[in-house]
């Protein structure tokens, strides 16, 4: 109950910030966000261009686990992972602040869950993490520096990416010993790695073992 209480208070924190601390909206955030979409990137930093596509990875990262966590809830995983791929942490704490502890895995896999377990998966997504963060180290730094402090798009969105870093932990320890994997040092490891733990662990962790 302590969990629950503490993620629901996390959960209405961030929207309280978000909307009512955060820089204030520009008038050409749907513009940004237009462009950011539909590769449209002429002018744009590049800094920006790439938290907003790693901020698409990250859903996906979640996904792998949440669709195994999902499996023993009492509520669907599905509505919030798929949800995070607009909202980010805005839709899973609702989900960690529900969800039960749990360590196994009933049923059969189907294809797509096959898919989401497959180390060639999280190989993909780590190449194409890789491929953006290289190309955002060429941005400007001070302009996007500027633009956290001012703009509530880019602000917020820099604020969920470290809060989807600490809030993986959380799901990690469930799904290693979902595969019988119990290792505190790698845990750790997994998690004091920004994005590149949990994309480490997508690509080496064993696949999930069933009970019936």
């Amino acid at each position: 109950m302590i969990r629950k209480i503490i993620f629901g208070l996390l959960w209405l924190g961030f929207i309280s910030y978000a909307f009512f601390f955060a820089p204030p909206e520009q008038p050409d955030t749907f513009e940004l966000i237009k462009n950011l979409s539909t590769g449209n990137w002429q002018g744009i930093n590049p800094l920006i261009i790439s938290l907003f596509n790693i901020m698409g990875i990250w859903p996906f990262v979640y996904s792998a686990v949440v669709f195994f966590d999902g499996r023993g809830q009492k509520i669907p995983a599905w509505p919030f992972a798929i949800g995070s791929f607009a909202l980010g942490a805005f839709m899973l704490l609702p989900y960690l602040a529900l969800r039960s502890p749990n360590q196994k895995f009933v049923g059969e896999k189907n294809v797509f869950l096959k898919i989401l377990d497959s180390r060639i998966f999280g190989l993909l997504l780590t190449i194409g993490t890789v491929v953006l963060l290289a190309s955002g180290l060429q941005g400007d730094w001070g302009n996007f520096g500027q633009q956290w402090q001012n703009s509530r798009f880019i602000h917020v969105m820099s604020l969920d990416f470290v809060m989807l870093s600490l809030l993986f932990p959380t799901l990690l320890g469930d799904d290693m010993t979902r595969r019988g994997w119990h290792n505190n040092q790698l845990f750790w490891l997994f998690t004091i790695i920004p994005l590149f733990g949990p994309l480490i662990y997508l690509c080496v962790r064993p696949p999930v073992e069933i009970e019936n």
